[in-house]
């Protein structure tokens, strides 16, 4: 399937914000670099949530979107957001506390590699060469970044192991937002998947994080205002966007610049170390979503 130039334009922007955010969310809960001063992570997502749930709100009343949910639509509602959202959320934003930030986003983003395999599974969907081919190169690039990484997570494996399986479980969310029937707009079913997350991630850190609360720091609320105007108020409704208008190993694939783009704003705000992997594994990155994006006229 071939995107439209809007479905571009929301790529382009999605990457942007999205891949600077890994280093971003990295200051906000450990720090910045020669001084750092954690901060709850559950406690950093509840309040991106809970200031970006406004944004969103606001969106919504400018578009006149309603954003009444018919009761027999909820049971739906609430396992997008747990597949989508919510899992995701609670463990990426603990994990990145214990990984650089770039390697991070290299491990959630192995998800386009586990859609193609939800797929084949559970759907029986067979990949187009082009598309094994994308899937291919995007696991080898995921391969040769995590090369130099693994004597890092010996002090922290759970934490890559985490991500990992969020990753399983947003490809898996992926699809079925693809497959919803639901017959509501795109931006009420967010909005909602996003006010269910931020009321768990609220409780989450009531529950397991009220004995260290504190004021944010300057740099904490920074990266609070950027979480939750760039990523709740706009990336979440322009990757839903993308997931439900295009297949998911299309969608999924075209967003692996991401990381690349979050292993380069790591090194360049965070001084974390680039090696030879890293540029290869943008090649191989740039050549996957060619592959997958581009139509066979495209390519010769």
């Amino acid at each position: 399937m071939r995107p439209t130039a809007r479905q571009l334009w929301v790529l382009v922007l999605l990457t942007l914000v999205w891949g600077l955010n890994w280093p971003v969310m990295k200051v906000g809960v450990s720090g910045l670099p020669g001084a750092p001063m954690a901060y709850p992570p559950l406690a950093f997502r509840a309040l991106s949530m809970v200031f970006g749930l406004p944004v969103l709100a606001a969106a919504l009343l400018w578009l006149k979107v309603p954003f009444t949910v018919p009761r027999r639509h909820w049971r739906e509602v609430a396992l997008l957001a747990l597949l989508n959202m919510v899992v995701w959320h609670v463990i990426v934003i603990i994990a990145v506390s214990q990984l650089s930030s770039g390697r991070s986003a290299i491990l959630g983003y192995t998800m386009p590699i586990f859609a193609a395999l939800w797929g084949f599974a559970l759907w029986h969907e067979r990949l187009a060469l082009r598309q094994a081919l994308g899937v291919a190169a995007a696991a080898l690039g995921v391969v040769l970044l995590l090369a130099g990484e693994f004597t890092r997570f010996s002090g922290a494996p759970w934490a890559a192991l985490a991500v990992l399986v969020a990753a399983a479980v947003w490809a898996l969310g992926t699809h079925q937002l693809r497959r919803s029937t639901l017959a509501l707009p795109l931006l009420t079913i967010v909005f909602w998947m996003t006010a269910i997350t931020t009321v768990v991630m609220s409780l989450l850190t009531l529950t397991f994080e009220r004995g260290v609360w504190r004021a944010p720091e300057p740099h904490v609320w920074a990266s609070i205002a950027y979480n939750a105007v760039g990523v709740f108020g706009f990336a979440h409704a322009a990757w839903f966007y993308l997931a439900r208008t295009m297949p998911p190993v299309a969608s999924s694939i075209s967003v692996m610049l991401i990381p690349v783009l979050g292993v380069f704003s790591g090194a360049l705000l965070l001084g974390e170390a680039l090696h030879w992997q890293d540029w290869t594994a943008v090649a191989l990155m740039v050549a996957a979503i060619g592959l997958v994006l581009l139509s066979p006229k495209d390519t010769r």
